[in-house]
């Protein structure tokens, strides 16, 4: 069966919303610094490379790769949190219109879902932060990454709602839009951070979300349309 395509999805109610993390909820900054401090280079040589493989449709890790040919990345991250250097997140990580935005939404009798490519470790710090969600939870704790779809088979379960009634929230087209929109849900593209801004005009991005949106407080008028 052909997914609906966004004229036909506007007719459907919203009853849950899911959103992605990195750069949709909290910024990257943190996460890289960090990075580029534990492998001692420039914090925007790694910055830049990241954008870089990005771009050309690799993984993201692939930027420490290129610095660190032949890295263990799970075994530098178990350094590093060995080390008392590993990952943190607090309330200054977080952008300024998640919890209005998220408090809102559950106002309006929404679910909230949080579920984005994260570790374990990051899905307990974001947990502890309390936010404003009916359920958080990392793709490390699923077993399964974006953009596999079995990844948003997991998000539309979590939803508790059809999955034209759930709108799955991010910022990069290749990881949240496309393979959301694969799944049957509706979709929103965040114009935030760097694959926000990148693919915001794309025509193909632009065809694949049923909306394209700069704030998260865009997603409580798209509730009550």
């Amino acid at each position: 069966m052909p997914v609906p395509g966004p004229s036909y999805a506007r007719l459907m109610t919203i009853k849950t919303v899911a959103l992605d993390i990195g750069e949709t909820l909290v910024r990257d900054d943190r996460y890289w610094a960090s990075w580029a401090d534990w492998l001692d280079v420039p914090r925007h040589t790694l910055s830049a490379l990241v954008g870089a493989v990005v771009a050309h449709g690799r993984d993201n890790a692939d930027a420490v790769r290129l610095l660190r040919p032949g890295i263990d990345i799970a075994a530098e991250y178990a350094a590093r949190e060995a080390a008392g250097r590993g990952e943190h997140l607090d309330e200054t990580d977080l952008y300024s219109d998640v919890r209005p935005a998220l408090t809102r939404l559950r106002e309006l009798g929404v679910r909230v879902v949080i579920a984005g490519n994260q570790t374990p470790k990051a899905g307990e710090l974001l947990r502890a932060l309390d936010l404003p969600a009916d359920l958080v939870v990392m793709s490390g704790e699923w077993g399964v990454a974006k953009p596999a779809p079995e990844f948003f088979a997991r998000v539309a379960e979590a939803a508790e709602a059809s999955p034209y009634e759930t709108v799955y929230v991010g910022d990069h087209p290749a990881n949240d839009v496309f393979p959301a929109r694969a799944a049957g849900l509706r979709t929103a593209h965040l114009r935030r951070g760097p694959w926000g801004y990148y693919w915001a005009d794309a025509p193909d991005v632009r065809a694949a979300a049923d909306w394209n949106v700069s704030s998260l407080s865009e997603l409580t008028v798209i509730v009550g349309e």
